[in-house]
């Protein structure tokens, strides 16, 4: 059978992080159960079991585990199915992580970011680094067999030491998966709006990414994809669906989904998702295009038999453009697989504008 994944997107968050430009909505008190239930009616139509769930957000630790239980009985997933649920550490507590993993969450992601508290707060984050780590021994007792961490990179006033104090801690916290990614100033954020000071360039932001490829990898992470590492046999299922350009289906407002090559996606409307007066909207086709963009972004790169299939081909300057880029140390290419070295992740975008 073909991998399915569900992705559950649960918009409320406590507070609006000085970064981000996700769709999200106040939710202080924690998750409504008319969104809860909007969920579960969408759910209902469902006939397809799924091998990965992922509670995706917002914060979706903000839900209650018994919320949770029951979109994960609606979504049926099937015996072995990787479950994920995004939280912040200062949202859970011993009770409610337990409570998660009693549910049926195997994986449990936390958004860490970084272990300087001056920097936490420079960001709109709302727990400290001492918090992060209790959260993570919860997580540890509660039984979790996947334990994620995230770590932002080339954050303003931003050191190697800083990187370091951050692996650091979720290396003690048990994690068996980290998301280390580069700060980007998005339009419309409070960033955009009122840029922070110490902001580093582009060569020192590529720097920073090169030294946590090398310590991650040195710390036992291997890299599988440009913002991802882990304990080998710990990679995540589900984000390795979109890459893949396999099927999933995304429920809630601002969730995508591509089913047999159908993208569509719901629009930014939490009451309208409640109220049931919105509904899926189509996007167009997930092409070759779309299948070089996501392979270029794992680490084993893009198989050009495979590529044929999507009916992409690389013409000859191209070929020639590929050629200078192994050359000049960004990518390795035998004719048959074309991959990017960290150095060449780091030009990703650069690389694909001459490819596409």
């Amino acid at each position: 059978m073909d991998s399915f994944g569900i992705y559950l997107h649960i918009p409320y968050c406590k507070a609006k992080c000085r970064y981000c430009d996700f769709y999200s909505a106040p939710g202080a008190r924690g998750v409504p159960q008319s969104y809860v239930d909007a969920l579960l009616r969408e759910l209902a139509k469902n006939r397809r079991r799924p091998d990965t769930l992922y509670f995706g957000g917002g914060t979706p630790g903000l839900l209650s585990p018994a919320q949770v239980s029951s979109l994960i009985r609606a979504a049926d997933p099937l015996p072995g199915a990787e479950i994920t649920l995004e939280t912040n550490p200062d949202v859970v507590t011993p009770a409610s992580l337990q409570g998660f993993r009693a549910a049926g969450v195997t994986r449990i992601s936390l958004g860490v970011q970084s272990a300087d508290d001056a920097q936490l707060r420079r960001l709109g984050r709302t727990h400290t680094a001492a918090a992060a780590a209790q959260a993570l021994a919860w997580a540890r007792e509660a039984g979790f067999p996947e334990i994620c961490g995230d770590i932002m990179l080339a954050l303003p006033h931003y050191s190697n030491a800083e990187f370091d104090a951050t692996l650091r801690l979720l290396q003690e916290g048990g994690c068996t998966h980290i998301s280390a990614y580069l700060l980007k100033i998005e339009p419309g954020t409070a960033f955009a709006k009122f840029p922070p000071e110490g902001l580093p360039g582009p060569d020192e932001s590529a720097d920073f990414y090169l030294y946590a490829v090398e310590r991650l990898v040195e710390a036992g992470y291997r890299q599988y994809e440009i913002s991802n590492f882990a304990i080998p046999g710990h990679e995540g299922r589900h984000n390795l669906l979109y890459w893949n350009c396999r099927d999933y289906w995304g429920v809630g407002p601002a969730a995508h989904s591509c089913l047999q090559n159908v993208r569509s996606y719901w629009p930014d409307d939490v009451q309208g998702f409640i109220d049931g007066t919105v509904t899926e909207q189509a996007e167009g086709l997930c092409d070759g295009e779309d299948f070089l963009l996501m392979q270029l972004r794992l680490c084993r790169g893009l198989d050009l038999t495979e590529y044929a299939r999507w009916g992409g081909h690389f013409t000859k300057p191209q070929m020639e453009f590929l050629r200078h880029c192994v050359a000049s140390g960004y990518a390795r290419f035998d004719g048959d697989r074309l991959q990017l070295t960290p150095a060449g992740m780091v030009v990703q975008n650069a690389i694909l504008e001459a490819l596409i």
